[in-house]
């Protein structure tokens, strides 16, 4: 749990107080390799956060699987639309290694607000971060072609590159898994 009390702490701004009062309404799940945390057309009830492991965040268009985001340790995963509306989700979430998740229910999370008198500054705050970083990944998917944004996303998060199937990184990218090799060969024969 520490891990996500630094986080809810160091990013949404809760004193370790308010943390501790609302500590309890987080329930410790594990779910196995290519299990799922969440599948399309399902009612959102939960967010998770990922203790563990790392979850694929995908949907299905054309009868293709297009991975979206890839929620590892220290991140969350939620259809949040879905689950602020109280609507089936669009997406899925897949395990692609064993992970630790864990989860917050609808009611616990709007049982907050109770719990912590700042919850409106807070909630705020969170759905804040999750439209900057969203904003952000659409900003590089407009701006930037194939080689920064592998540039890009190989700087934030260069351990992701041995841990997952470089055919997801390649898709959340928006790039053929060839066009991905190609560059990395590139760069690796560029830093040899």
């Amino acid at each position: 749990m520490s891990e996500l009390k630094k986080h809810i702490i160091e990013t949404f701004g809760f004193t370790e107080r308010e943390f501790i009062s609302i500590q309890d309404f987080f329930e410790r799940k594990k779910i196995k390799k290519g299990g799922y945390f969440l599948k399309e057309g399902n009612l959102v009830r939960h967010i998770g956060f990922v203790e563990k492991g790392i979850l694929r965040e995908f949907l299905i268009t054309n009868e293709k699987e297009v991975t979206k985001w890839l929620s590892a340790s220290g991140n969350f995963a939620v259809d949040l639309s879905a689950f602020l509306f109280n609507q089936k989700s669009k997406v899925n979430y897949q395990a692609i290694d064993d992970v630790d998740i864990l989860t917050l229910s609808k009611e616990n999370y709007d049982q907050i607000a109770l719990k912590a008198p700042r919850w409106d500054k807070l909630e705020k705050m969170f759905l804040v971060k999750c439209f900057a970083v969203l904003e952000q990944r659409v900003i590089t998917h407009l701006s930037m072609n194939a080689e920064e944004r592998y540039k890009y996303f190989f700087n934030l998060h260069p351990d992701l590159f041995n841990q997952v199937p470089l055919i997801y990184i390649a898709s959340m990218l928006g790039m053929t898994p060839e066009t991905l090799s190609r560059i990395r060969k590139k760069r690796i024969t560029k830093f040899s």
